[in-house]
Protein backbone atom coordinates (compact mmCIF):
# COMPACT_ATOMS: atom_id res chain seq x y z
CA UNK A 1 0.00 0.00 0.00
CA UNK A 2 1.82 3.84 -0.76
CA UNK A 3 1.27 6.59 1.02
CA UNK A 4 -1.50 8.23 -1.26
CA UNK A 5 -3.54 4.63 -1.10
CA UNK A 6 -3.90 5.76 3.27
CA UNK A 7 -7.13 8.08 3.52
CA UNK A 8 -6.23 10.26 6.18
CA UNK A 9 -9.21 12.24 5.49
CA UNK A 10 -11.74 9.14 7.24
CA UNK A 11 -9.98 9.17 10.37
CA UNK A 12 -8.65 12.82 10.92
CA UNK A 13 -5.20 14.09 11.38
CA UNK A 14 -2.62 11.44 11.70
CA UNK A 15 0.39 11.99 14.27
CA UNK A 16 3.88 11.09 13.23
CA UNK A 17 6.94 11.55 16.05
CA UNK A 18 10.49 11.72 14.19
CA UNK A 19 12.88 11.53 16.25
CA UNK A 20 16.51 12.60 15.32
CA UNK A 21 20.05 12.53 16.99
CA UNK A 22 22.77 14.32 16.06
CA UNK A 23 26.54 13.88 16.89
CA UNK A 24 28.30 16.70 15.91
CA UNK A 25 31.73 17.99 15.69
CA UNK A 26 32.78 21.49 16.29
CA UNK A 27 35.65 22.54 14.03
CA UNK A 28 35.64 26.54 14.50
CA UNK A 29 33.84 27.72 18.06
CA UNK A 30 34.79 31.73 17.35
CA UNK A 31 32.59 30.93 13.77
CA UNK A 32 29.93 29.08 16.18
CA UNK A 33 29.67 31.92 18.48
CA UNK A 34 29.51 34.47 16.01
CA UNK A 35 26.90 33.04 14.20
CA UNK A 36 24.70 32.28 17.25
CA UNK A 37 25.62 36.13 17.66
CA UNK A 38 24.67 37.20 14.84
CA UNK A 39 21.06 35.14 14.54
CA UNK A 40 20.29 36.78 18.19
CA UNK A 41 21.24 40.52 17.22
CA UNK A 42 19.13 40.03 13.67
CA UNK A 43 15.82 38.66 15.74
CA UNK A 44 13.66 41.75 16.07
CA UNK A 45 11.16 40.02 18.42
CA UNK A 46 13.14 39.16 20.95
CA UNK A 47 13.28 41.60 24.17
CA UNK A 48 16.05 43.18 24.92
CA UNK A 49 16.42 41.29 28.87
CA UNK A 50 16.04 37.83 26.41
CA UNK A 51 18.78 39.28 24.16
CA UNK A 52 21.13 39.47 27.16
CA UNK A 53 20.44 36.41 28.40
CA UNK A 54 20.51 34.47 25.05
CA UNK A 55 23.80 36.59 24.47
CA UNK A 56 25.82 35.69 27.32
CA UNK A 57 25.09 31.84 27.28
CA UNK A 58 26.11 31.49 23.74
CA UNK A 59 29.57 33.24 24.66
CA UNK A 60 29.92 30.62 27.48
CA UNK A 61 28.70 27.55 25.62
CA UNK A 62 28.82 26.59 21.94
CA UNK A 63 26.48 23.96 22.61
CA UNK A 64 24.02 26.78 23.37
CA UNK A 65 25.19 28.36 20.17
CA UNK A 66 24.32 25.41 18.07
CA UNK A 67 20.88 25.76 19.70
CA UNK A 68 20.22 28.83 18.66
CA UNK A 69 21.24 28.08 14.71
CA UNK A 70 19.39 24.76 14.60
CA UNK A 71 15.46 24.91 14.44
CA UNK A 72 13.46 21.86 13.59
CA UNK A 73 11.11 23.92 11.80
CA UNK A 74 13.51 24.64 8.96
CA UNK A 75 14.14 20.12 8.36
CA UNK A 76 10.50 20.36 7.57
CA UNK A 77 9.50 23.53 6.19
CA UNK A 78 9.69 22.06 2.37
CA UNK A 79 8.05 18.44 3.37
CA UNK A 80 4.66 18.10 1.32
CA UNK A 81 1.92 16.82 3.07
CA UNK A 82 3.09 17.59 6.31
CA UNK A 83 2.19 20.72 9.07
CA UNK A 84 4.89 20.99 11.97
CA UNK A 85 2.75 20.19 15.31
CA UNK A 86 5.16 20.53 17.91
CA UNK A 87 8.84 20.55 18.48
CA UNK A 88 11.37 20.39 21.47
CA UNK A 89 15.42 20.51 20.83
CA UNK A 90 18.64 20.60 22.69
CA UNK A 91 22.11 20.84 22.89
CA UNK A 92 24.41 19.44 25.63
CA UNK A 93 28.37 19.08 25.77
CA UNK A 94 28.53 15.16 25.21
CA UNK A 95 31.66 12.77 25.38
CA UNK A 96 32.00 10.63 21.75
CA UNK A 97 33.85 7.55 21.16
CA UNK A 98 32.78 6.30 17.58
CA UNK A 99 34.22 3.04 18.55
CA UNK A 100 32.10 2.72 21.63
CA UNK A 101 28.96 0.11 21.38
CA UNK A 102 26.84 3.19 22.94
CA UNK A 103 27.58 5.14 19.98
CA UNK A 104 26.30 2.34 17.61
CA UNK A 105 22.92 3.85 16.14
CA UNK A 106 22.55 1.19 13.85
CA UNK A 107 21.80 -1.20 17.10
CA UNK A 108 18.90 0.06 18.63
CA UNK A 109 16.34 -1.67 16.72
CA UNK A 110 18.26 -5.16 17.62
CA UNK A 111 18.49 -4.19 21.11
CA UNK A 112 14.71 -2.97 21.23
CA UNK A 113 13.81 -6.96 20.11
CA UNK A 114 16.34 -8.33 22.24
CA UNK A 115 14.57 -6.10 25.59
CA UNK A 116 11.15 -6.73 24.03
CA UNK A 117 11.91 -10.82 23.83
CA UNK A 118 13.23 -10.71 27.67
CA UNK A 119 10.36 -8.89 29.24
CA UNK A 120 7.44 -11.18 27.02
CA UNK A 121 9.84 -14.28 28.47
CA UNK A 122 9.40 -12.79 32.23
CA UNK A 123 5.87 -12.34 31.45
CA UNK A 124 5.48 -15.79 31.23
CA UNK A 125 7.71 -16.40 33.79
CA UNK A 126 5.44 -14.43 36.15
CA UNK A 127 1.98 -16.31 34.52
CA UNK A 128 3.20 -19.37 35.79
CA UNK A 129 4.39 -18.92 39.22
CA UNK A 130 0.99 -16.68 39.82
CA UNK A 131 -1.08 -20.12 38.29
CA UNK A 132 -2.44 -22.34 41.40
CA UNK A 133 -0.56 -25.43 42.02
CA UNK A 134 -2.70 -28.90 42.39
CA UNK A 135 -3.66 -30.41 45.49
Amino acid sequence: MSTTDIPTGESGPRYVRLQVELVLEITGSGELTDAALDQIGGDDYMPDDERQHAEASVRQDESEALAYLVDPFDLVTSVPGIELVQASWSCAHTEYDPDSDEWDLYDDEADDEADDEADEADEEADIDEEEPRGR
